[in-house]
């Protein structure tokens, strides 16, 4: 099980994310830091589509990239865009509680009725999309979704720190995420 790891003070921040960019994005958004001026993007961040979630973050200091779980396939280019052109070096992914592509299914007939209703779209062609499209959008869980895509990345990126983070949307607190382990640090 995974290691959720809160920030309320600048110690809890892990010694990997000290003197990085992801250390100022825990510091800006849960800790207070001051606002200022950034220069340029220091990081990339990957994150869910969902209308509940906020950043604290200076103008300039992120690129941020919005989709629905967070889930950053198909979106490889772009990525490398912030890389290959905008510099970055750091990419943060952060999931969130009570996401509503974690129970994707529970949504079915919702999804199909309002495509029909709101789009215009026939039955058969919105049941179709949904079975298409679900397996690869729908997510179990959260955190372990986070630290699977996390490790995707890694892969495609070997020289990019990329940081798994959760965001709760219960306290708007981000969270620090360690796979497996028995203490929350």
């Amino acid at each position: 099980m995974a290691q959720i790891i809160p920030v309320n003070f600048r110690d809890d921040i892990l010694p990997e994310y000290r003197g990085t960019p992801v250390e100022r994005l825990l510091e800006y958004h849960n800790l207070g830091r001051a606002i200022g001026a950034a220069q340029a993007p220091q990081l990339l961040i990957g994150m869910c589509m969902d209308s509940r979630k906020s950043l604290r973050i200076p103008n300039d200091f992120a690129f941020v990239l919005r989709t629905a779980g967070a889930n950053m396939r198909d979106n490889e280019f772009r990525i490398s865009y912030a890389i290959a052109v905008g510099g970055v070096r750091t990419i943060v992914l952060i999931a969130h509680t009570d996401c509503g592509m974690a129970r994707l299914g529970e949504r079915r007939e919702q999804f199909i009725r309002g495509l029909m209703d709101a789009a215009g779209w026939d039955e058969a062609r919105a049941t179709k999309h949904f079975e298409d499209s679900a397996p690869k959008f729908g997510i179990r869980d959260e955190v372990e979704f986070v630290l699977r895509e996390a490790e995707r990345l890694r892969d495609i990126y070997p020289r990019i720190h990329v940081v798994p983070l959760l965001y709760r949307v219960e306290d708007d607190l981000l969270y620090q995420l360690r796979p497996g382990g028995d203490d929350a640090g």
